[in-house]
């Protein structure tokens, strides 16, 4: 099943077009993922992603704090440091803030890489939003930022659920 075929056999009802854009954005992802770690030089997507973000943070990130914000694991961001280390794009560091974390700070590798080598695949990104409109552009911003409340209802209501379960789970005998 091609993903047109997919778009329309989910067009009909709400319920089904929310089963749609749940897999568009599993599958989007994916594809991206798997067309610029093919074209990116040096790092994955993964690695490039996280280099793009502690660049461009005015302080400091931890492991943890940089997990929150993959959504993933600190051990995750740990295993993409390491690697990003060991080709000399970042240093790992005491948090000047906090004694017991570590941050990543990027090297002038990472800044070079960012200038010069990385520059020629910015015209990719391009590529990808030149079949949008500008306002087009502006509402897909707009949704795709929106969707962080969805993750963040969610969450709630998982934490909920578990915190509950847990409180049943204790016998307070």
């Amino acid at each position: 099943m091609i993903l047109d075929d997919i778009l329309a056999r989910f067009s009909d009802t709400t319920e089904d077009q929310i089963k749609a854009i749940f897999s568009t954005i599993f599958i989007a992802a994916n594809k991206l993922q798997t067309l610029f770690d093919q074209h990116i030089p040096e790092v994955s997507l993964k690695q490039f992603m996280l280099l793009s973000i502690v660049r461009q943070s005015k302080e400091p990130l931890t492991f943890t704090k940089l997990g929150t914000l993959f959504g993933c694991s600190r051990q995750n961001i740990k295993k993409l440091a390491d690697v990003l280390e060991k080709k000399g794009f970042i240093t790992i560091q005491q948090s000047p803030c906090d004694a017991r974390a570590l941050c990543i700070c990027p090297t002038e590798k990472a800044d070079r890489y960012f200038q010069n080598d990385f520059a020629p695949y910015r015209q990719d990104l391009n590529d990808l939003f030149e079949v949008y409109s500008e306002e087009e552009i502006k509402m897909l911003f707009l949704l795709l930022s929106k969707i962080y409340d969805g993750i963040n209802h969610m969450e709630k209501k998982i934490n909920a659920c578990q915190e509950t379960a847990d409180t049943e789970n204790f016998d307070f005998t």
